[in-house]
């Protein structure tokens, strides 16, 4: 089971957002039988198997186990993450972009970059499992709180500033066995842990 997985697929997408399909999903963490699920969500074991052929059918979840119990299999399945993404590749014709209005000061122009990200991230992972090669990716988190909007106004040029800078170091355009990195930076307010 992955950690994330990203979800490309509009009909996976769709599958996914159903509510008792995501209830479904996030029982499976362990893997559960048809039968063991039905109790656990209170439905009749067939729509249970209904709903785990549709997420089985979109690769959401897999068979890890069958078991013999008299003149029944019981399969034992689980989700094939702990939790999922949806790239906006599943809404294609409406996905973000931004370049249709660059602004770094805009909060819908920080959602269409972030994204961005999520896609290709999502495209890479998928690509490095295909090619089973590891994906090397670097993320950095953390938290800020300014005195004020100048000392926030502040910090923002002096980060664009040192980014500036290292991008300006390491970036080789005549590197031929190079490989070309999207530098993302985000600053945003933050959101209260739900307790």
């Amino acid at each position: 089971m992955f950690p994330v997985a990203v979800i490309e697929d509009a009909a996976a997408a769709e599958v996914s957002l159903d509510p008792v399909r995501a209830r479904l999903l996030a029982e499976l963490a362990e893997p559960a039988s048809a039968t063991m699920l039905a109790a656990r969500v209170g439905l009749p074991r067939q729509k249970v198997n209904y709903h785990l052929r549709a997420l089985e059918s979109h690769g959401l979840v897999e068979l890890v186990e069958e078991r013999r119990k008299g003149n029944v299999t019981e399969r034992m399945m689980q989700a094939t993450a702990a939790s999922y993404v949806i790239s906006p590749t599943a809404l294609a014709a409406v996905q973000p972009d931004p370049a249709r209005s660059p602004d770094r000061l805009s909060a819908r122009w920080l959602l269409a970059v972030a994204g961005r990200l999520v896609r290709d991230v999502g495209l890479l992972i998928t690509g490095a499992a295909k090619a089973k090669q590891r994906l090397a990716t670097f993320a950095l988190d953390g938290e800020v709180r300014f005195a004020s909007a100048a000392d926030r106004a502040a910090f923002a040029e002096e980060l664009t500033a040192a980014v500036t800078t290292l991008v300006g170091k390491y970036h080789d355009e005549t590197a031929e066995k190079g490989r070309s990195y999207r530098v993302v930076v985000a600053v945003h307010p933050s959101v209260p842990e739900e307790s």
